[in-house]
């Protein structure tokens, strides 16, 4: 009896340190902040999303410009990505948040008095979406180079990446269900307007962040050497580069279904701003799970296998709910895609973060923004086109496909990644040194 008490004991103490483990990066005093502000804040960032797409369709009820509006958020942070990445590595990153989280406070209250005053137009739309583009093109890069900084021991980083994805994925979950309720109750402008307020709180977590000032090193060479040099570091590792090749495609083709849900809410699946609301809260609880899965993990390694293997879940999620006309099918369509969106995205940044040189890290970041955020402008104009074309299901049903092949191209890489991986992997005791070889003794 005690025996079976003991090994009860023994079963409690494991599952308890394990999911303290789980949770390792949050005894960072400057990530608990960061998480407490970004929780709050994201919420509203995914209502302005889900409104901004429902206001557009309310306005127009085209696909096409659904699409526009889209490209026109989205192409500043392709076209000023890399010299917002020269910009982080150079100057101290979290003044680059702060300045980036207030200039997006005001453009989310200037979309909400312009909505709650009915003078909003597609104009006014597509012309505040572009400035949030510039704001996400240094904000993006920004966000993910101060990562290290808010977890003082390297080997958390990968945890506080897998949390972070963790808190946008529960804010995707929770943003979306309650903009459609608001937008159902009032208008799309109080999302706006909640989104503005929300700001405040990572502003403030920021402030009361300990970070040593004057970060950044300063550098002789020009802001064009700069960016030359981060585009040859990314270009010359195969493991970087080849990750952030599969990304653009699944951004070009696999993600700019978001764009379309407005059509799929109404014209496929016959619903309203609840249907909209209910298909993206399905997506986050997909991407929540599989974020959450990767916050259990202890190690880094057997990420680059999984990187494929989602591609393939998400290509799957998308084929199935292209072909979908019900409801109760095509939500849990959603949550498979969400899983194999998030699990790929998280499993590529962590390893990126992992195998990135310190001085490097904004300018490859602000690459990672690209092929993660750059790609999707051009996504979103061929998928509004393609909607027009032949169709929203039919084109979902394409980009799935897209994903399938994408996948197999990568596990075709995988061998020649690994090679290029292990020696930064032995560097850093993520896995043991290879034993030297004979000849290697006889000159040692």
């Amino acid at each position: 009896m005690s025996q079976t008490s003991n090994v009860s004991h023994s079963q409690t103490h494991t599952g308890a340190r394990d999911f303290s483990h789980a949770w390792r990066a949050l005894r960072h005093r400057n990530f608990r902040l960061f998480f407490g502000g970004q929780s709050i804040s994201l919420i509203g960032t995914w209502m302005t999303r889900v409104a901004t797409s429902w206001l557009v369709y309310r306005l127009t009820g085209s696909a096409w410009l659904l699409g526009t509006v889209g490209f026109a958020g989205q192409i500043p942070t392709f076209l000023l990505a890399p010299l917002a990445g020269v910009v982080v590595d150079r100057i101290d990153r979290r003044k680059v948040l702060l300045w980036t989280q207030a200039l997006a406070m005001i453009q989310s209250l200037v979309l909400a008095g312009l909505t709650l005053t009915h003078r909003i137009t597609i104009t006014q739309v597509l012309v505040l979406s572009a400035f949030q583009g510039v704001i996400n093109a240094f904000d993006m890069p920004g966000r993910q180079s101060f990562m290290v900084k808010m977890v003082e021991d390297r080997t958390d980083l990968s945890n506080a990446i897998a949390i972070n994805s963790s808190m946008v994925n529960m804010a995707r979950l929770v943003g979306p269900a309650l903009a459609g309720l608001l937008i159902a109750a009032t208008s799309e402008g109080w999302c706006f307007f909640v989104d503005g307020v929300s700001f405040i709180a990572v502003i403030i977590s920021l402030l009361m962040m300990r970070v040593p000032s004057g970060e950044a090193e300063h550098e002789r060479a020009t802001m064009f050497v700069q960016m030359r040099e981060g585009w040859t570091y990314v270009a010359g590792f195969l493991p970087i580069r080849n990750i952030l090749l599969l990304f653009a495609l699944l951004s070009l083709m696999g993600w700019p279904f978001m764009v379309l849900m407005p059509i799929f809410a109404a014209q496929v699946l016959h619903g309203g701003p609840h249907t909209l609301g209910f298909l993206m809260a399905a997506v986050g609880v997909g991407s929540l799970a599989s974020a959450l899965s990767l916050v259990a993990r202890r190690s880094v390694r057997g990420l680059t296998r999984m990187i494929p293997v989602s591609a393939v879940a998400f290509g799957v999620g998308l084929i199935a709910f292209g072909l979908s006309r019900w409801f109760w099918f095509s939500m849990p369509m959603m949550l498979i895609t969400g899983f194999g969106m998030m699990q790929g995205l998280t499993s590529s940044n962590t390893i990126v973060q992992t195998l990135v040189e310190e001085k490097m890290r904004g300018r490859v970041m602000s690459y990672y923004t690209m092929a993660f955020v750059g790609m999707a402008p051009f996504g979103s104009l061929l998928a509004g086109a393609m909607a027009n074309a032949i169709g929203a299901p039919h084109t979902v049903i394409v980009s799935g496909v897209a994903c399938f092949a994408g996948a197999a191209w990568f596990w075709s890489q995988l061998p020649a990644i690994r090679r290029e991986m292990r020696p930064v992997y032995e560097r850093l005791g993520i896995i043991p040194q290879a034993p030297l070889t004979l000849e290697e003794n006889a000159k040692g």
